[in-house]
């Protein structure tokens, strides 16, 4: 009879409550575009240029844990911002962070340490360096790989970079510099700072107009010895403002 009671008693009782189910993931927007998983070196400018023109941009917004980055994209780099402007706005950037970190140099963005696919492939872009844009403090390029096998000098796509750089004298900045330096750049590398080895080496397609404060944090937190890899990772969020 006992038992008889407590099963009763056990049926009168509310079923304890399931978890409530996670939201439903909503699916990515569909942003016009090229088609990043069929982008190659050989098609891409073009697509670029093309979607530029339609599209067009020239501010971004960087966001990260230790506040934001506001970025001015140039225009008389039309392939590099472009290709920028459709990543960010395709949300390349956002599954992303901050790979490489050196103190008076540079910091690196496009990298993931995430078991994430980036819906692109991995194609280059032309190289567009300009005399008068140089590796002054606070200015936005795109690395370059395997230049063995690379003797266009091809930019990647997706891996940026924001000078940080040092003060330079006339006499250092010259002779770090890969070319004849104006008595403006001369200035800007003794005054604001920067990094003159990459001049001529790499596009400069873009400059900090708001936050230099963030990307010396940036700068400080502290990496692995061995690869510059921030210890504790800074992820990007990226949208076009403009």
């Amino acid at each position: 009879m006992k038992h008889l009671l407590l099963l009763a008693a056990l049926a009168t009782c509310s079923p304890p409550e399931k978890p409530a189910a996670p939201p439903p993931t909503k699916p990515r927007p569909v942003v016009s575009g090229p088609d990043l998983t069929a982008l190659t070196d050989s098609a891409a400018p073009a697509a670029l240029l093309a979607y530029g023109r339609q599209y067009p941009g020239s501010e971004v917004l960087l966001t990260t844990r230790l506040g934001k980055i506001k970025l001015k994209l140039y225009d008389d780099t039309p392939i590099h911002r472009a290709n920028f402007l459709l990543l960010v706005r395709k949300g390349v950037f956002d599954e992303t962070v901050f790979n490489r970190v050196v103190r008076g140099f540079a910091v690196q963005g496009g990298q993931t340490s995430e078991r994430r696919t980036i819906r692109l492939r991995r194609y280059r872009l032309p190289p567009e360096i300009r005399p008068g844009h140089f590796h002054r403090r606070g200015v936005l390029g795109m690395a370059r790989y395997d230049d063995e096998q690379n003797p266009g000098r091809l930019s990647s796509n997706t891996d940026f970079y924001l000078i940080q750089g040092e003060k330079y004298t006339p006499a250092q900045s010259a002779a770090a510099a890969s070319r004849r330096l104006t008595p403006a750049q001369t200035r800007a590398y003794a005054t604001a700072g920067g990094t003159p080895s990459l001049d001529g080496q790499y596009t400069v397609f873009g400059e900090i107009t708001e936050g230099l404060d963030v990307l010396d944090k940036i700068a400080a937190v502290p990496v692995n010895a061995q690869d510059h890899w921030p210890n504790e990772e800074v992820h990007i969020k990226a949208e076009v403002l403009r």
